[in-house]
């Protein structure tokens, strides 16, 4: 059996690494999560695996303040290196919170990293080049096309590089009340979901909208960027919920959309998605650009893609759409259907045991 900590120190993917952890034990693997307090939402129930607060015990701050932040910058060096001592056989790093800093102290064990995003959001420092990789024995990426930017970005061998998809996520299985902000409609809903930041393209998606009628259009998320002028702009039918939303409003928001929409600019970012990953799980007629690695769900049927940034192109697909209620279904249906054959946890966390059975030797 093999033992492994999936890590994420700052918690910035608890539905992945929940569903990833609870596949690798269903599998037989022995898991430990080792994360940090959630500070938006409860965590879902440890399934066949351990869950351990590891990270940011002391932090002070209300969630989301630069207070907190600092907070737990402040403890992370030290909670790096406690870790360190306490690894298991088998270390699977979600996210590095210092990524600098934190290659330099890894532990000494065979090691896996994750690679969801660019390490660095900034273009103030020359990208990590390999010898920054070294004590890393393989990394995993969700679309080819992420594994093509992280080998041209980071110089890394191509064959330590692990093509494994992110499973789709489930909503919660009982769905809740929809967010009160938002009225009851007959109309088809079109659903855009997930933190608001500013290369998600919801400015592009606010102005597609003008060329749609018969539908509402619900924008939902804790905005990370700044949206009053959008939400003042915005023409009829669109509402903005800009918080956090439970998992039971979350279920409830996917059960009543009719569409979710995905309208990400063009950028190195875009492995993939946990947005989309949850349009997939919940079986949703899907829109989405063809940035990155998206386009990758649209070559499977999955989802209509336009191309990115095309504003005229975006509110094209969705009127085809918001007029063509079978479509939506069959879209659906084939959403439903890939999630199921190819984006299914059992196959990704199969191919993760087979990732720590070769590096563990």
């Amino acid at each position: 059996m093999i033992s492994v900590d999936i890590v994420d120190p700052p918690a910035f993917s608890p539905g992945y690494d929940h569903a990833l952890a609870a596949a690798l034990a269903a599998l037989g693997a022995d898991v430990r999560l080792v994360t940090s307090e959630f500070a938006h939402g409860e965590l879902p129930e440890p399934r066949g695996y351990q869950r351990e607060l590891f990270f940011y015990r002391r932090a002070r701050g209300r969630p989301g303040s630069r207070a907190r932040a600092l907070s737990k910058l402040a403890s992370h060096g030290a909670d790096m290196r406690r870790y360190r001592r306490e690894a298991r056989a088998v270390v699977h790093f979600q996210w590095l919170t210092v990524p600098r800093a934190d290659l330099r102290h890894l532990p000494d064990r065979p090691l896996v990293l994750t690679i969801h995003d660019p390490l660095e959001r900034t273009s103030l420092k020359a990208p990590l080049r390999a010898a920054a990789f070294a004590k890393l024995d393989a990394f995993i990426v969700h679309s080819e096309y992420a594994r093509e930017r992280v080998v041209a970005q980071h110089g890394l061998d191509a064959e330590r590089v692990h093509v494994i998809r992110h499973g789709a996520l489930e909503v919660a299985a009982t769905a809740g009340q929809l967010p009160p902000e938002l009225p009851e409609t007959q109309l088809p809903v079109v659903l855009c979901f997930g933190l608001l930041r500013p290369y998600k393209g919801i400015d592009l998606l606010v102005n597609a909208w003008q060329q749609v009628s018969g539908a509402e259009l619900w924008i939902v998320g804790r905005p990370m960027m700044p949206v009053d002028g959008l939400m003042r702009r915005a023409p009829q039918g669109v509402r903005f919920v800009p918080r956090y939303v439970s998992a039971a409003e979350e279920a409830a928001l996917y059960a009543r959309a009719d569409i979710a929409v995905l309208p990400y600019e063009r950028s190195d970012r875009f492995g993939f998605s946990g947005v989309l990953a949850t349009a997939l799980g919940a079986g949703r007629a899907i829109v989405l650009s063809d940035a990155g690695g998206l386009a990758e769900v649209a070559q499977l049927g999955a989802a209509r893609s336009f191309s990115a940034g095309d504003e005229d192109a975006l509110a094209a697909a969705l009127r085809e759409l918001i007029d063509d209620e079978q479509a939506r279904a069959r879209l659906g249906e084939q959403a439903a259907r890939v999630a199921r054959e190819v984006f299914s946890w059992e196959a990704a966390a199969a191919a993760t045991l087979a990732v720590y059975e070769q590096i563990s030797g």
